[in-house]
């Protein structure tokens, strides 16, 4: 698996995963400017997404809907804050039918950096919650583990 690190930082309300990968830093960026190829990693494997609509640039949304094993959906939006292709990408992240609506469940702010590391490309996923309370709830609703195992599916989409 590519994830290498998980680090939960309650103090100052981080969650950072770092994930190395054998390919450029150019084709990682693929992995979240392609719409179609973000679909086969972002949600858990039990929880496909489904991407609706992709604006990534400054001011734009990305939405979408993660179906689970019982045909069930679940919405979620991005509100673009960054772009700077293929090294960097902000979004503010959320649950709930239309962007900057949070569906009772906290907004998280997403800062993805690419860089080169050794003969790929790393990948740092920094997840800011809005306070200890909201990355607790998170937490113990499973995100590390729902990321780690997203991130998990990106090994096999890269040797496709």
């Amino acid at each position: 698996m590519s994830v290498t690190s998980v680090d939960k930082d309650f103090e100052n309300r981080t969650l950072t995963m770092t994930c190395d990968f054998p390919v450029s830093v150019e084709r990682t960026w693929e992995l979240w400017a392609d719409p179609r190829q973000l679909e086969r990693w972002w949600g858990p494997p039990t929880y496909p997404a489904t991407v609706e609509k992709h604006e990534l640039t400054p001011g734009g949304d990305v939405t979408y809907f993660m179906t689970g094993p019982e045909g069930d959906r679940h919405h979620g939006w991005w509100r673009i804050t960054a772009v700077e292709g293929p090294t960097s990408l902000e979004f503010l992240d959320g649950f709930g039918e239309e962007p900057g609506e949070a569906g009772g469940m906290p907004t998280v702010t997403m800062r993805v950096e690419i860089s080169g590391h050794g003969d790929g490309a790393r990948m740092v996923l920094r997840s800011t919650f809005e306070s200890a309370e909201a990355m607790e709830k998170m937490v113990e609703m499973g995100m590390d583990e729902g990321m780690t195992a997203a991130l998990g599916q990106i090994d096999d989409l890269l040797d496709a």
